[in-house]
């Protein structure tokens, strides 16, 4: 549950006392899902693309995409709404249209945008729950794909079909693909989150597992150094 700074101590006792309640998150449940059928075309020789993903927090989709080789920027943010709305604090109420999001540059060189679906299916978030992740709700918490072009949108509609139909989670994706109409960087103190607070215990029980599930499930994209959002990037 991403929240400002000044939240984080009560945020904690909240987060403990659930993980007392329930336990800590298991690596273990993360299952690798088959990869996209349907990749995109080929075409020109590009050395940069985007992609904007959404499942819950993103202190953690941040985190775990911060550990993709071939990724070169992860910044957390929000899609889905307007410009005047795009803050935490509007966010929170669930009412903007916004959700919390991931921008994420890669090189298709080095890995394509299907494989960056699959572990997004994998290990990023769970895509069966409906506007939640774990102990969030809301509709901001959503699970959501905004395709940067008609390309992207095509592979993302027939991934989901193709899981669907194979009954990949034992029940239906609540994934939705939806235009991107602008992504909105978040609040600098929501970058890094996972890197600079690795023993905040939201962290510990909701995020850590996910990186120790990508080095597991995906040992040839993982890698130990994250990508960092660097200071110029988010001016607020």
């Amino acid at each position: 549950m991403a929240g400002p700074v000044g939240r984080l101590p009560a945020l904690a006792v909240a987060v403990v006392a659930a993980f007392w309640l329930t336990g800590p998150a298991d690596a273990e449940s993360a299952r690798p899902v088959p990869a996209p059928v349907i990749a995109e075309a080929s075409g020109p020789s590009a050395t940069s693309e985007t992609a904007v993903l959404a499942g819950g927090c993103f202190w953690g989709v941040q985190g775990v995409f911060q550990h993709v080789h071939g990724v070169t920027s992860a910044v957390s943010g929000y899609a889905g709404g307007n410009a005047d709305t795009a803050t935490y604090a509007a966010v929170g109420s669930g009412s903007t249209g916004h959700a919390e999001s991931v921008r994420i540059v890669f090189d298709p060189r080095k890995i394509s945008y299907g494989r960056l679906l699959q572990i997004y299916f994998s290990v990023a978030h769970d895509p069966t729950e409906l506007n939640r992740q774990g102990p969030d709700i809301g509709t901001q918490y959503r699970s959501t794909i905004f395709p940067a072009s008609a390309e992207q949108a095509r592979v993302a509609r027939s991934y989901i079909e193709q899981l669907n139909r194979a009954n990949t989670f034992g029940k239906a994706l609540a994934t939705t693909v939806e235009p991107l109409k602008a992504f909105y960087p978040a609040e600098a103190y929501h970058q890094d989150f996972l890197t600079l607070n690795p023993h905040h215990p939201y962290i510990v029980v909701n995020d850590l597992p996910k990186i120790d599930s990508l080095k597991r499930l995906f040992p040839g994209t993982y890698q130990a150094m994250p990508v960092l959002v660097g200071p110029a990037t988010v001016s607020r």
